[in-house]
């Protein structure tokens, strides 16, 4: 009797992570009609903006300004569902929750959509022209002639910047898995060198192979690990103090 139980409860959750799933795709295809909008005046915007003011746009191909189009709609698809997406794993996990850690947890996920903006923003305004500058000067010093295909630069540019998006969500998911006694204080102080290792790789890797490129991204990226101990040493504290009150 007690395996049939539980057999019932495991299709239960099954069906509602499918139904969460569902609607997280449908409120995405949604986001991508509006993707599809809002395109043409941001390819403008980003086309005319200080990065590129000096670039002559080209297309190599007669599916390029298709693709240009496909990206963004992606991008911002991606960006205006992500708020409800955040929102369906809450409520998939909300019933499992007390009351207590339901009011908690909501607030994680405002914070997450915020965080993921503050991420693509210092992507974007100091990461990518550092890499432009980077790559434009060492084009001179070549004596080639700079061509830029429309597709090809903001791929380059889509694929630097909504990364760190997601990594400066570091912190909220951390004190989101704190607050379940998932992650614990004492794991991420034991495999700090670790994380330290691997955030200092994603910088070496992101950014132009020059020292000082490097240290300014792999900061802000240490200093991100280092907040998500500090919330999580403060999340983990206040989940003690309500188990103790139970």
């Amino acid at each position: 009797m007690e395996e049939k139980d539980q057999a019932m409860t495991v299709i239960g959750h099954l069906e509602e992570l499918r139904k969460r799933i569902i609607w997280t795709i449908i409120f995405f295809v949604i986001s991508l009609i509006v993707g599809f909008v809002l395109a043409d005046p941001v390819i403008r915007y980003f086309t005319h903006d200080l990065n590129a003011k000096n670039i002559t746009w080209n297309v190599f191909r007669l599916s390029d300004a298709l693709r240009v189009y496909m990206q963004f709609a992606f991008a911002i698809g991606i960006t205006l569902s992500l708020p409800f997406a955040l929102f369906q794993v809450w409520r998939f996990i909300s019933p499992g929750l007390t009351k207590r850690e339901k009011k908690a947890t909501i607030w994680f996920i405002p914070t997450a959509f915020i965080l993921f903006l503050l991420g693509v923003s210092f992507a974007y305004f100091i990461l990518f022209p550092m890499v432009v500058t980077f790559l434009s000067n060492l084009s001179k010093q070549l004596g080639v002639v700079e061509v830029y295909g429309i597709s090809q630069y903001f791929s380059f540019m889509l694929n630097i910047v909504l990364p760190f998006g997601l990594l400066f969500e570091l912190p909220v998911v951390v004190l989101f898995l704190t607050r379940l006694g998932i992650v614990t204080p004492k794991l991420l102080i034991r495999i700090r060198k670790i994380a330290y290792f691997i955030l200092v790789i994603v910088a070496v890797t992101l950014t132009p192979p020059e020292p000082m490129s490097d240290i300014l991204v792999s900061i802000p990226l240490i200093l991100l690990y280092e907040v998500s101990i500090f919330l999580s040493k403060l999340a983990s504290k206040r989940r003690q103090q309500a188990l103790e009150e139970i």
